[in-house]
């Protein structure tokens, strides 16, 4: 979690990063069986693995997984969680010389995300409860 931070911190320094918009075909190629750690605002936000098939396994690095999948809408990349009744979430995802970001695009003033690390290591999914 030390190096997240420290990863962070040094991304929120960067001067502004050149940004190319992915296709869904562009993003599946690059996202497929890594798990990508993101940051908003300087800070460790979430992470997500992707998996064949676009499905995906969503943290907010608290234990919790959520899966879903993902599918192309135009030039947006949205996602369906299980469990979740407020509809797909829509983010426009670009390649950076770090990475990618992504602007979550259901609400242009919402957050943005900056690829802080990735790992082919599937995420940490203990659940709640455990350990109680």
């Amino acid at each position: 979690m030390r190096r997240l931070i420290l990863t962070a911190a040094l991304f929120a320094a960067a001067p502004a990063m050149a940004q190319t918009r992915m296709t869904g075909a562009e993003f599946e190629a690059y996202s497929t069986g890594k798990t990508v750690f993101f940051s908003s605002n300087g800070t460790p936000y979430g992470a997500e693995q992707y998996l064949p098939d676009r499905r995906v396994i969503w943290s907010f690095l608290d234990g919790i997984c959520i899966t879903g999948e993902w599918y192309e809408a135009g030039d947006q990349i949205c996602f369906i969680y299980e469990n979740q009744n407020n509809g797909p979430q829509c983010w426009s995802f670009f390649r950076t010389d770090g990475g990618i970001s992504a602007q979550f695009e259901n609400d242009p003033d919402a957050r943005s995300l900056i690829e802080l690390q990735q790992s082919p290591e599937p995420l940490f999914c203990p659940g709640p409860g455990v350990g109680a």
